[in-house]
Order: C-alpha cells, then sequence, then structure tokens
C-alpha cells in the first residue's frame, strides 16, 4: 500500500498541532531532525520500512497514537 508514510506523518503532525499552525511546523521541523522530509512523500511514495519504523518511533517520543 502506497503512502503509508505520508498518512503517518499527518497523523502525527494532526494529532499534535491540534490546529495550532506553529505546533505544525514545530512537529514537521522535528520529523526533518529525524532525518525525514514531509515534503518528499505524498499519496503515491512507495512505503520504505526504515522510514516508517523512524515515524512510529517519534509518535511514541511525541506521546502520539498512530
Amino acid at each position: 500500500m502506497a503512502g503509508k508514510i505520508k498518512e503517518i506523518i499527518d497523523t502525527i503532525v494532526d494529532k499534535r498541532a491540534g490546529g495550532n499552525s506553529t505546533i505544525a511546523n514545530l512537529t514537521k521541523s522535528k520529523i526533518v531532525m529525524k532525518g525525514i522530509n514531509p515534503e518528499k512523500y505524498d499519496s503515491n511514495s512507495p512505503d520504505d520500512p526504515a522510514v516508517i519504523e523512524k515515524l512510529v518511533a517519534l509518535a511514541k517520543e511525541l506521546n502520539v497514537n498512530i
């Protein structure tokens, strides 16, 4: 299933930000600091298990259920 990475990124950002654009930008910055560029992924991007693993770990770190 393509697009899983984009789905996880969107879930992390949406749940963490709660509609606050400043927190959304800060969350995206945290994702970039983990070595994942959120702008690189879209709904057609192939799923990379290593990237998904990093995102799941980040979600746990940020207390976000995905």
